[in-house]
């Protein structure tokens, strides 16, 4: 059987027992931004154990894409992989224990046709129900055994959740493989067993303390490995020889120049390229870009651990893309997705790898320069501050380092590297602006009660001072002109947070008058209100009265929800990869950053700013909820990866039914209508797959408009002025080019039947110019008819000029240029001294001209 009939039998089986197929979840767990990655079939169905939510069937089987970040390290053995695929079935509280044995027994026997004997069974140390179900259907009583929580307890999935004892079913190769121990069973790890499916009798919930209750009714919750189980199937001991992963090491080995199976080293490096090829094509699939934390720092590592493998097999060049491709083709048919998103896939890969690239080389003779000294070797440990350097400045995860490291007989200071991080990220805290430091400080905040935030609804609140802070040391009473921090039992003012400054105002008393000019919420939900005494006095105890800023707040904000807007548009341009990355929400702007590759087009930022304005427009209900965070998420609720949250959480929804829904504790206007107006001012990069947008809305799209417009008329205007005053040179050189060719036409003056006739066709120039020459040739030659021809326009056009003396001849300029004109199909007119006219055809300009000496001849 191939992978892919392996696949299709397991959800065909569960089917005609009554279980509904769900399709695979992304790897991106939904309603769980705790969790890093999918890892284990149950993710998806938590709800459903916990009793949150209905399942659409009390019987599931899926196959479903899982990633497990543990087992990065161990990529290149037999059987460990970081993505592989499930295959479960699940009973959320219908069938228990007997069913689950027994139809896994019916399965990997009869389906699959594994023999019996070559089957151990494992069991939880006191599960007597388990044993005596297998041993029901024939298992002998000596290939069952029983192992404690480490072995045969599985789970939760994260940090809490559902868990359980579990029973495994384990494929014997059998005593040529392995250890040859007379010891050796299933849980020896040398390669002798491979564990292919595990049935988990889920009965408790644990929570984050550790502590499990029983649920309300047990479940049924089983992962068969689809990889393990086609190498058994297969008659392969390693899953990296089944059809699953042979296409993929195919080609590594054709882009290498390598044969495998010619030498260990070279045949682990490209399994290891290989596997990775797979979870890095399928995480960007569903959205993980490449980040220095959470998943992003996964697909990071995956990426560049695959590209260090591929320069041990002499891949200089970037080719992740190449493998990304196989994968695509391999299992596209099964997960659209993959194919779907191809080319966002593989500009990910090529971004990834060629900044990787650029300091691999340099990193790698680092690394090796500093494992050969001798100091080194001696000790045995690689330096913490050397490891730092190469994370920091070379892009060097830590584990790849500590896993080159290790292949020299190395051991890392990982302490040591700890510390160095510890300290960075406390130099990024030591910005902020207010640090509350010393004991004092720590001693009053234990004392204090939370601030009642009362902002939500209201922007004036009586309440009463229970602390004053000046210089961070608690004092009794403050002067005008002190600067202090103020607490107050209740306040309006929202303290800085979640990316939103903080509101402004003043502070009143019958005795004095404190402006507010920042406001910071402690972990402990106490607000200190930042300021100085602008009139009088104030003390603890005092009855004040609190007043927010009206219309900063309201600035503030229509721009937060515009960013809602903002990300909800952003999704829908570009893709579901869209994640917010950092946010900040002031008065006078907003700004968002987001995950994307590349700098958004022209064409795709109209496309956002339309989508917002539109939803303005529609004027939308903005309201608030409070609700359970796992409710707000089950109904698709975005939150932030790695942000934590409590039991229940303010989620912000936009129309209804809404459009928009968010994890948010800021503030927002009543209606999209008061925002009045989006407009986006610049879109940039702020690192590798991501991007900012920073945007102005209402009276600060007011002032930006009417910036932009006050600077495109100053501009107009010196583009107007710079173009008079090279229309000016320009007429000037034309006029001198004129007078040069007019003087050029003096000889060519003839006398025609006693009449000075001069008749040529000029350079193109305007009327004015083409008068101005005429004038020049009557003052030139006196007595004389001159028929000027040139093109305007694109037109033929003519002047003629007759000297007074001989008009009273008779020689009329308004005949000859209507005479001239009408070989050109046009006519003219004027008087008989001056006459201009016009004609349709410039391949009769010359003809036209020709004719004048006949018109003199005749006259």
């Amino acid at each position: 059987m191939t992978g892919d009939e392996v696949r299709a039998a397991f959800l065909s089986f569960f089917e005609e027992r009554g279980h509904k197929i769900i399709p695979s979840s992304s790897l991106i767990p939904h309603g769980d931004p705790t969790l890093l990655l999918t890892s284990a079939g149950m993710v998806p169905l938590k709800p459903y154990f916990l009793g949150e939510a209905v399942p659409p069937n009390p019987r599931l089987a899926a196959a479903q894409k899982c990633f497990r970040t543990t087992d990065i390290e161990s990529v290149g053995d037999p059987t460990h992989l970081t993505f592989f695929e499930m295959l479960g079935n699940f009973s959320v509280g219908d069938y228990f224990k007997r069913e689950a044995i027994s139809w896994a027994w019916e399965f990997v026997t009869r389906r699959l046709g594994l023999p019996s004997e070559r089957l151990w069974i494992t069991v939880f140390l006191d599960d007597d129900e388990a044993f005596s179900f297998w041993r029901k259907l024939g298992v002998p009583e000596n290939r069952i055994l029983r192992f404690g929580e480490e072995d045969n307890f599985w789970g939760p999935a994260g940090d809490s959740g559902p868990c359980g004892p579990c029973s495994e079913i384990h494929y014997d190769f059998g005593p040529e493989v392995g250890c040859g121990k007379d010891t050796c069973a299933p849980n020896c790890d040398c390669g002798r067993f491979s564990e292919i499916w595990n049935l988990v009798f889920v009965e408790y919930n644990q929570d984050q303390e550790g502590r499990r209750t029983l649920l309300p009714k047990p479940n049924i919750d089983t992962g068969m490995g689809l990889e393990r189980t086609a190498a058994v199937v297969q008659g392969k001991t390693s899953v990296y020889e089944t059809d699953l992963l042979v296409p993929l090491i195919r080609r590594v080995s054709e882009l290498a120049g390598k044969r495998y199976g010619a030498d260990e080293d070279t045949d682990n490096a490209m399994r290891v390229v290989a596997e990775h090829s797979r979870g890095i094509a399928f995480l960007i699939a569903d959205g993980v870009l490449p980040a220095n934390e959470g998943r992003g720092y996964v697909l990071r590592r995956l990426l560049r651990r695959a590209a260090l493998f591929g320069r041990r097999l002499g891949l200089e060049k970037p080719f992740l893309a190449e493998t990304a491709k196989t994968t695509i083709q391999q299992m596209g048919h099964i997960y659209p997705e993959i194919v779907q998103r191809q080319d966002f896939i593989l500009r990910v890969i090529e971004l990834e790898e060629v900044g990787f690239g650029e300091t691999l080389s340099t990193g790698l003779e680092l690394l090796d320069e500093i494992m050969g000294e001798e100091a080194i070797k001696k000790i045995g440990k690689f330096p913490a501050k050397q490891a730092f350097k190469l994370y920091d400045t070379y892009g060097f995860p830590v584990e790849l380092t500590e896993e080159i490291v290790a292949g020299r007989g190395l051991s890392l200071d990982q302490e040591g590297f700890e510390a160095l991080m510890a300290k960075q990220r406390e130099r990024a805290r030591a910005s902020h602006k207010f640090e509350l430091r010393g004991k004092e400080m720590a001693g009053l905040e234990g004392k204090l009660e939370a601030t009642t935030f009362t902002g939500y609804r209201d922007l004036k609140q009586s309440s009463n001072i229970v602390a004053i802070l000046v210089d961070n040391k608690s004092a009794d009473k403050i002067q005008q002109g002190q600067e202090a921090g103020v607490i107050l039992e209740t306040t309006p003012f929202y303290g800085e947070m979640g990316g939103q400054v903080s509101d402004t105002g003043e502070i009143r008393s019958s005795s004095g008058r404190f402006l507010v000019t920042n406001a910071i919420q402690l972990p402990s939900n106490i607000t200190i209100h930042q300021g100085h005494i602008a009139e009088g006095s104030l003390k603890v105890r005092d009855e004040v009265e609190a007043e927010v800023d009206k219309e900063r707040r309201l600035d503030i904000a229509r721009n937060h929800t515009a960013t809602h807007l903002l990300q909800l548009a952003l999704r829908q341009v570009l893709g579901e990869h869209v994640q917010q990355r950092g946010s900040l929400v002031a008065p006078d702007r907003l700004r968002f950053d987001f995950s994307h590759l590349a700098a958004m087009t022209k064409e795709e930022i109209g496309e956002v700013q339309r989508i917002v304005n539109d939803r303005i427009r529609q004027n939308l209900a903005v309201y608030d909820e409070e609700i359970p965070y796992k409710v707000a998420i089950e109904e698709g609720a975005i939150a932030l990866f790695d942000e934590k949250y409590g039991d229940v959480v303010r989620v912000i929804r936009i129309g209804r039914p809404p459009i928009s829904a968010e994890l948010c504790g800021g503030t927002h206007v009543a209606a999209t209508g008061e925002i009045g107006f989006f407009h986006i001012i610049s879109e940039s990069s702020i690192g590798a797959g991501l991007r900012r947008i920073e945007a102005v809305t209402g009276r600060g799209a007011e002032e930006a408009i009417k910036e932009k417009v006050d600077s495109l008329s100053d501009e107009v205007s010196s583009k107007l002025a710079e173009v008079e005053k090279e229309f000016k040179r320009a007429q000037a050189l034309e006029k001198g080019l004129a007078k040069r060719e007019a003087e050029s036409l003096l000889p060519r003056a003839e006398i025609v039947d006693g009449i000075k006739v001069l008749a040529a066709q000029v350079s193109p120039c305007r009327l004015e110019t083409l008068r101005e020459m005429a004038d020049f040739l009557r003052q030139r030659l006196k007595s004389v008819v001159v028929v000027l021809g040139t093109v305007y326009e694109d037109r033929p056009v003519f002047l003629a000029v007759v000297t007074p003396d001989l008009v009273k001849k008779g020689y009329h300029a308004a005949d000859i240029v209507s005479r001239v004109a009408g070989v050109a199909g046009g006519g003219g007119g004027g008087k008989a001294s001056l006459a201009q006219g016009g004609g349709k055809d410039i391949g009769k300009l010359d003809e036209a001209i020709k004719l004048v000496k006949g018109l003199i001849h005749s006259s």
